[in-house]
């Protein structure tokens, strides 16, 4: 067996240049930072419109008002609720200053469109500027309607106060079964507990 000193020194210095250059691969693929703005799931009208067609009266009527903020405070929010009764209903609560709700809302995105013939979605704008939470959603267009909720007035209605982004989920009776606090990481997780809970 050849000993190091025997190995000429342009081999020497060939094997060292390719260790470098497999360290600084390496170095790469396990340091290289994710992208520091969550994406937009970027879903065409076109496509929103063909997989929510047909969907029952009081969907379609969510859906009409798709990415619009409506005030109106918990009176409001009973009475969509109450409208809604029959189906089951998954409310997010998000913030635009919230880091999280920007990494869970690509989700929103394309799981409301997803389930969204049987399924409501609504949102829920907790202590928010209602000129943010309009250009978050210009950010992430979502096909249900968000209630403004500044002082949480509507949050206390279904215990969704304190951490956002929270989920409640209502099942078809309106009975508030279940919510998650944090944010959802992918569709799969969204479309887990909706079924788990409400489906």
């Amino acid at each position: 067996m050849a000993t190091l000193s025997a190995v000429s020194p342009r081999k020497r210095l060939a094997a060292l240049a390719l260790l470098l250059v497999a360290l600084v691969v390496v170095a790469v693929v396990i340091v290289k930072p994710k992208s520091s703005k969550p994406q937009s799931a970027k879903l065409s009208k076109s496509e929103v419109s063909a997989k929510l067609a047909g969907s029952p009266a009081a969907l379609a009527a969510l859906h009409a008002q798709g990415n619009q903020l409506l005030s109106g405070g918990p009176d409001a929010f009973k009475a969509r609720l109450k409208a809604l009764r029959g189906h089951p209903v998954v409310i997010n609560e998000w913030a635009s200053w919230c880091g999280p709700c920007q990494s869970e809302f690509p989700v929103f995105q394309r799981v409301s469109v997803n389930l969204g013939r049987k399924v409501a979605f609504i949102g829920l704008d907790s202590r928010d500027a209602n000129e943010a939470a309009s250009a978050f959603l210009r950010r992430f267009p979502v096909s249900y309607p968000s209630y403004t909720d500044p002082s949480q007035r509507i949050g206390a209605l279904v215990q969704a106060v304190g951490v956002v982004p929270q989920t409640v989920y209502i099942n078809a009776q309106g009975k508030q079964v279940y919510d998650h606090a944090g944010p959802y990481e992918s569709d799969a997780a969204l479309e887990t507990d909706i079924r788990r809970y409400v489906q």
